[in-house]
């Protein structure tokens, strides 16, 4: 599992301080960047270098989050196909749960234009951030 820690921006907020659901999107997507490099180290995004492709994105929210406390946001891998994975997210403040998401990824030949069978090693560091639902803190 990979942790980050959010501080949520002014502009994430509404007049309540209340953080807008846009706000998870972009949070989701930076507690992703652990698991972007296993693929790609650099995180470097040319067309010969980049290996992934992003096809579905969920997002339950549970309760609202304030401006003003930080988030935690946990990453961690849920299944892995022939050519796909999918990315599990939590995101928490004060100690709750407050919003579950998840990502599925392929694993992805640009310049081909097609996708491509995920290598032996790198499902083997995949697996190591395998998480099982019984497992998840819901």
């Amino acid at each position: 599992m990979f942790t980050i820690t959010v501080e949520p921006r002014f502009g994430d907020a509404d007049g309540l301080r209340h953080i807008n659901n846009i706000a998870l999107v972009e949070w989701f997507e930076v507690g992703r960047n652990p698991i972007f490099r296993i693929f790609t180290p650099d995180l470097d995004l040319s067309y010969e270098n980049w290996k992934l492709i992003l096809v579905r994105t969920e997002f339950d929210y549970l309760g609202q989050m304030y401006y003003g406390k930080d988030v935690q946001i946990n990453s961690f891998i849920t299944k892995i196909g022939n050519t796909s994975f999918t990315i599990g997210h939590e995101a928490w403040q004060d100690d709750e749960l407050k919003a579950l998401g998840k990502a599925v990824i392929v694993h992805y030949d640009f310049l081909e234009g097609k996708s491509k069978k995920i290598p032996d090693s790198i499902r083997k560091l995949l697996e190591k951030h395998l998480v099982s639902p019984e497992e998840l803190s819901r």
